[in-house]
Parts: structure tokens; sequence; C-alpha cells
């Protein structure tokens, strides 16, 4: 056990200095980049070495045919999110903040509420990540001509996307994986998730104003771009393919399809339409090609590898003792808490993947709150720290690459004033419901 328990240390520790550090190898003329998977790679390698994790409990584990299989988690996942990205590949969410911009007028207070409102009601029904790496470079670019402060606006976006994407089980991988792992289908998900979500939106709304007042409160002068879509059959194809899919997801757990299923069906139904559509039309743009490019693939090593560490975790009983620690009172505020903090240590997504292990050791009867509580800090927990979410580093180095300064003590001198008085509004709002 001990040796696990060093493994999976050493692991979190260098995912955490990979993030933090960006670290590379130069060989010659060569320069190889160290990506945040790596870690965790090599750790669940060493657990295979070292004969710590048999291949045949490894097999087992990754070929099961519950619902904690990670190879279904990533397959509902990158489908769902393939959808997001064929929508800003066909400039869809470009031209929703275009005509936003036409709502403004001189105020920016204005301009901020129908930015919050746009991004909170997009990442509902898309992706998180989508949304925070489509509106951050339009952020940036508005805000330097504007001559405005951009920083109300960028850390509203993140906020925003990453408090309302609590509502449905496709805003966020980690809702995905933590409700999945559960037993939990998308009716009853967003039935528990419903109320928590409104008390910290408009907890993190309300924040937010009080803190960017003074900047809010100087007047804006845009000038006024009419917003364009090159090709409407492409937009029109993407909307019906999410729309369709995302009533299915909600009737899955009444037809008894898994929503792997559905989302796979539905990518897969995406491609083709828009390939026959491309010859019919003539139609050049390589949007195809752009989106598979896009899609999060490196989730798929991360994720798989974060697995096999918990596997091997829990085959030693160690989350099984993380599990009794935490008992069955107060879990709302344990797995709340605990799982805000811990996202911030491992990131939210390895954090979801112990703590649906976690989970699992609870009696039936108290699985449910304390699966709920860990969703919700998994969300939260992005804006604690940079570390929380991959959402929240590639955020930042969006900002660096833009020329916006946003040091890891800012961060957390805005994060720690609006994730904690958030969590404790959402934590509230499930204790409804338990």
């Amino acid at each position: 056990m001990y040796s696990v328990c060093i493994i999976a240390g050493l692991v979190c520790v260098a995912l955490v200095l990979t993030v933090l550090t960006n670290p590379s190898i130069n060989i010659g003329k060569y320069h190889i980049r160290i990506f945040y998977w790596t870690a965790p790679v090599l750790g669940s390698i060493a657990l295979l070495l070292f004969r710590l994790l048999p291949l045949p409990v490894m097999w087992e584990g990754l070929t099961s045919s519950g619902s904690i299989n990670p190879l279904k988690i990533l397959t509902l996942f990158i489908s769902m999110t393939t959808l997001s990205i064929y929508l800003d590949e066909v400039g869809f969410f470009s031209y929703i903040a275009g005509i936003s911009l036409k709502f403004a007028k001189t105020s920016q207070l204005r301009l901020f509420c129908v930015l919050f409102l746009l991004v909170s009601v997009l990442t509902v029904f898309t992706s998180n990540d989508i949304i925070i790496l489509t509106f951050t470079p339009f952020i940036c670019y508005f805000s330097k001509k504007a001559e405005i402060d951009p920083m109300p606006y960028l850390f509203g976006e993140f906020v925003a996307a990453n408090t309302w994407s609590m509502m449905l089980i496709i805003g966020n991988p980690t809702n995905i994986y933590l409700a999945t792992a559960d037993g939990i289908g998308f009716g009853a998900y967003t039935a528990h998730m419903l109320l928590p979500t409104l008390f910290a939106g408009i907890t993190a709304f309300l924040l937010l104003l009080m803190i960017f007042r003074k900047p809010l409160s100087q007047p804006i002068s845009i000038k006024e771009e009419k917003p364009a879509i090159r090709d409407k059959g492409l937009v029109i194809i993407g909307l019906l393919h999410l729309v369709f899919c995302t009533i299915l997801l909600i009737l899955s757990s009444y037809i008894g399809l898994e929503m792997w299923y559905i989302t796979l069906g539905f990518a897969v139904s995406l491609f083709l339409c828009v390939t026959i559509y491309k010859k019919k039309k003539g139609v050049k743009e390589r949007v195809l090609l752009h989106t598979i490019m896009r899609a999060p693939w490196e989730l798929i090593p991360f994720v798989l590898s974060m697995f096999l560490l918990v596997l091997t975790l829990d085959r030693y009983q160690v989350t099984t003792i993380i599990s009794d620690f935490f008992g069955t009172d107060h879990l709302v505020w344990k797995y709340g808490i605990a799982s805000f903090l811990a996202a911030n240590v491992m990131n939210n997504i390895p954090m979801s993947v112990a703590f649906s292990s976690i989970v699992s050791h609870l009696p039936e009867a108290d699985r449910l709150p304390a699966a709920y509580a860990s969703i919700i800090g998994s969300n939260i927990g992005a804006y604690f720290t940079p570390l929380g979410a991959l959402a929240g580093i590639m955020w930042s180095g969006i900002l660096n690459k833009m020329g916006i300064p946003f040091s890891f003590r800012k961060y957390i001198s805005y994060g720690i004033r609006i994730s904690i008085p958030v969590l404790i509004a959402a934590l509230l709002g499930l204790l409804i419901y338990f």
C-alpha cells in the first residue's frame, strides 16, 4: 500500500509542477514539450512494471460493462465536445458574441451583464471549456479596441462558464465522470443540480458586480461591426444536431439508452451530414478537419492513466480508508469542501476520478449527496486557483499570448473572494434536496 501511495503522491506533485512550469526538453535541434499528462502516464506504467496493478485487473477495469467504464465516459465527453467545437469552427459563437455588443451601447455594466448571461446560457447547453476558449480572445480583442479594462469581462466569463456548467451533466467532464460513475441519469442530475446552480450563479454574479463596480461604471465606446456567418447551412446542421442530441440525452434514462451511444451517434451523424452538404454545395471550408484537430484528445491518456492509478489505490483499499475517514454525517459539506480543495491540489479531473471511487465505498443511501457535492466542488474549484481545472490553465495561457498580465497571485485574490461564497451558496442549495 505504501508503494502505491508514494507513486500516487509523486504523480500529483509532478502534475502540479508540470502545469505551473510548462517544462520542455531541448535535444539538439529538437524542442520537446512535456505535457501535463506525462506524469500520470509514467505513474501508471510504473504500477504495471512493479506489478502493483496486474494486467487482468487493468483489463477488467477498462472493459467493464458498468457505468464507471472510462472509455464510455471519454466517448461521451469527446463526442459532445466535438459538437461544440464544430459550432465554434463555423462561426456560431463569434456571431452570437458580436450581436451581444449591440446591446452594450455606452454602458460597460450593460455589456458585462449581457456577456455574463450569454456565456451562462451557452455553457449550460455546450461545454465550459469551448466557451472559455472561444470568448477569451474575443474579450481581449474588443477590450483593447475600446481601451477598457478587460479584467471584469475575462474573470466574469470564466466564473460564469465554470458555475453554470453544473446545471446539465454535459457541461463539464467532471460532471460526466462523477455522475456516470454513480449511475445518475440526465434527468435526475438536472433535477438535483438546478437549485444549487441557480444559487451559485446568482451569488457569483452579484459578487462580480461588487468587485468590479468601479471599472464597470466607466463609459465605453465601441465601433459596431456587423457580425456575419459564412455558411448558414453548416451552422443549421450543427445546431440541429446539438438540439436533438440534448433532447435525447434528457430522455435517455426513460428509453434505456446509454448517453455515450447518443453522443457518439450524433457526432458521427454530424460528420456524415456535413460531408454530404459540402459535396452538394461545393463548400471548400475544412471545418471537419479543424474540428478533429481541436478535439480534446489529450484527455484520453490523462483520464485513463488517472483511472488506473485510482484503480490501484482502490485495490489496496486506500480509497476505502479515505471514505471511512469522511464518515457518513454532513456529507454535503464534507465532500463539497474536500473536492473543492482537492481540485486545486491535483486538478479537477484527477480529483473526480479519485472521488468517484471514494464515494462508491459509502452506503448506497449516502452516495447521492456525496456525488452531487463533489460535482459542485469540481466546478467551483476551477476559479479558486488556476490549477483547479484544465480550462484555467488554458485560459491563463491565452491571456499570456494576448499580452494581458494575470499572475497566480492576482488570480487567487479574485478567486478566493468569489469561489468560497459561491461554494457555500451551491451547497446550501443542494441541502434542500438532502
